[in-house]
């Protein structure tokens, strides 16, 4: 309670500050300046032998301030990091050096000055102006020490995510991270660009929910009175596309599923979908591992990198393992073999995992997949050869129908993408569908919905064709050594306050 006192102590103080300012004809926030310089180019470009008073202009917040009298030093904190400063009231003059001392941490201002260097070596600017930008009404949490003990007072991980906007003010980490993300989008971009591929646009707004399994959110459209869903995947009007002749698209596209929140789902997240025309499981294998080493090599991650407590190798060749070998090797439970489910169910139990809930022998099988093996694979794996059951959209192997081209790619303990041959036969994708909508009718509301325009596409003829789609979210996490998805999502869904 003295902490939410002192606070708003604080608060009214700084709003007194405004008042006391537009008395004085100073607006607090006026409406423009424009900064020629950033900090770090000063630094970077400071020739300490020139002494030429050149004029510069920062916009930035007020980062740390040491007031000495007629003299004070202070700290600007822009885009680029940080610069000292050197005020004093025979260069500012009375009034504006009267503000410069009344300024407070995190307020916004606009300063212009000279270069020099101090007897310490630090590249300092020396004011000349400074102008009030943007009052910081709300006191900026600071490092503070309770007890002995050192502690952040916005250390709590709730209040980041929900107020980011502090966050990315005070914890350069943080900054550096979303960055990184910006950058990383950015070289999948320039790489399936480069392998001739085109950027497309898909709905968002859907109605039928297809081409994943998953809960989707329905919102509804007042002129046609329509229920419509928010996406939960593009993959297949992607697809349309390859049958209208596009046979390189992909997508960065937001997605919407209902469904938990924890540290590896969001219900709001970003995937990158891509889909080749003459393609299959083998070229977009190939394709996802040239572009995750593509991307760590240009954003100057590298193949060998920290994650956590372990180091990563994603060098070429990752290792392939068979979706019910891997679960055998770490359950000792061969799927393959399994005739029923109660069985399936009564060999889940035997190794801990709760099945109780899954409607097949299969559902059963990614559950212990889930729970034993997906923690295990640290290293990146692909994960190949997937029940039909689990794969809607995947052609089955010419050798055993009951498997389909199908895998996913594992790293660090957590699933990144998924891609398979696409299955172009609109006869057996009818039958899966209709098999799809008898589960929904049991009870499973992931599974998927019956799309009649998707089958009349292809009655139009799809090439064999490769699909992948690559989370981009939790690339990011690899990427950036994060270990919640809401590291790399600017503005998770929270709860309200």
């Amino acid at each position: 309670m003295d902490e939410v006192k002192d606070t708003n102590e604080l608060i009214q103080q700084r709003i007194q500050k405004i008042k006391d300012w537009k008395a004085k004809g100073i607006n607090p926030y006026p409406l423009r300046f424009f900064p020629n310089s950033t900090s770090a180019e000063l630094i970077k470009n400071f020739d300490a032998s020139n002494t030429e008073k050149i004029s510069f202009k920062l916009g930035g917040r007020l980062h740390a301030k040491r007031v000495m009298g007629k003299a004070s030093f202070a700290h600007l904190k822009d885009k680029d990091g940080l610069i000292q400063l050197y005020a004093t009231r025979d260069d500012l003059g009375e009034e504006n050096y009267s503000l410069f001392k009344s300024l407070d941490l995190g307020d916004w201002i606009g300063i212009e000055g000279w270069l020099f260097q101090t007897q310490k070596g630090e590249t300092t600017l020396h004011l000349t102006s400074v102008t009030m930008l943007a009052k910081c009404v709300r006191p900026l949490p600071v490092v503070k020490e309770k007890d002995g003990v050192i502690y952040d007072a916005f250390s709590d991980v709730e209040q980041r995510y929900r107020m980011r906007y502090v966050d990315l003010v005070v914890n350069d980490s943080v900054r550096e991270t979303f960055k990184m993300r910006s950058r990383i989008v950015s070289e999948i971009r320039n790489f399936l660009t480069n392998e001739g591929f085109l950027e497309v646009e898909t709905p968002m707004m859907q109605p039928i929910a297809g081409g994943a399994a998953a809960r989707p959110f329905i919102t509804h459209h007042n002129t046609l009175d329509l229920n419509l869903f928010l996406r939960i995947a593009p993959e297949l009007y992607l697809k349309r596309l390859i049958v209208g002749g596009l046979d390189r698209v992909f997508e960065l596209n937001r997605n919407f599923r209902n469904e938990g929140i924890s540290t590896k789902h969001n219900p709001e997240f970003t995937m990158m979908e891509a889909y080749m025309a003459f393609g299959d499981m083998e070229s977009m294998l190939s394709l996802t591992e040239r572009m995750v080493i593509s991307v760590a090599e240009a954003i100057g991650k590298g193949t060998k990198f920290a994650y956590g407590k372990d180091m990563i190798d994603i060098s070429s060749p990752w290792k392939r393992v068979k979706y019910v070998d891997i679960i055998k090797e770490y359950s000792n439970i061969d799927f393959s073999e399994i005739k029923s489910l109660d069985e399936a169910k009564a060999k889940a139990k035997e190794v801990k995992v709760d099945a109780d809930g899954c409607v097949s022998i299969w559902k059963v099988c990614d559950e212990v997949f889930s729970s034993l093996v997906e923690p295990n694979l640290i290293q990146p794996i692909f994960i190949t050869d997937f029940p039909k059951e689990l794969s809607p959209l995947a052609k089955s192997r010419e050798d055993d129908p009951r498997y389909v081209e199908r895998f996913e790619p594992y790293v660090a303990g957590r699933e990144i993408g998924n891609a398979f041959t696409e299955l172009n036969d609109p006869f057996d994708q009818k039958e899966r569908f209709e098999e799809q909508v008898k589960q929904r009718e049991a009870g499973d509301d992931e599974a998927f919905m019956m799309d009649d325009d998707y089958i009349r596409a292809l009655e139009y003829g799809l090439p064999p064709t490769g699909g992948l789609g690559i989370g981009i979210d939790r690339l990011v996490m690899l990427l950036t050594d994060s270990h919640s998805i809401r590291d790399t999502i600017l503005f998770p869904l929270m709860r309200p306050e």
